[in-house]
């Protein structure tokens, strides 16, 4: 999967991910190929994994979190890790909206999607369309 981007882009988010590692999961095909088609880097927010990693072991299989880590190593997707000033603004995003079920995870991958192309690739429409950036611009939902 690995291949040369741009510096910005969409960043899955962990159901998006496991649907295209999983290939019982009804949006396989959708989300799968999402990411294999993507032409700008496919960036992920490090506090997804521990929920990605849980969900592929117990529902497909620890072979599959493997090859996923292996294309992580080989430069598939790019790891993006949380400063302490995005660990506030996540935390703030879950103030402001406190009446959406907004956990700390979908917050951290808003917060990183704001900070490029404003594209996210997630099947939780339902908290991604309704939040916005401090501008007040929603982001791109993909698939």
């Amino acid at each position: 999967m690995s291949r040369s981007r741009r510096q910005s882009g969409a960043r899955p988010r962990h159901q998006c991910l496991y649907a295209a590692l999983n290939a019982s999961d009804p949006a396989h095909d959708d989300c799968a190929a999402l990411l294999r088609d993507a032409t700008e880097p496919l960036i992920i927010p490090d506090p997804v994994l521990p929920q990605l990693d849980y969900w592929v072991r117990k529902i497909a299989s620890a072979d599959a979190w493997l090859s996923f880590c292996e294309d992580v190593a080989a430069g598939a997707y790019h790891l993006q890790h949380l400063t302490p000033a995005h660990l506030v603004e996540a935390a703030s995003l879950q103030v402001r909206y406190r009446d959406l079920p907004l956990d700390f995870v979908d917050a951290a991958v808003f917060v990183v999607c704001a900070l490029g192309e404003r594209k996210v690739a997630t099947l939780d429409h339902r908290d991604f369309s309704v939040l916005r950036t401090s501008e007040g611009q929603a982001l791109t939902i993909l698939p």
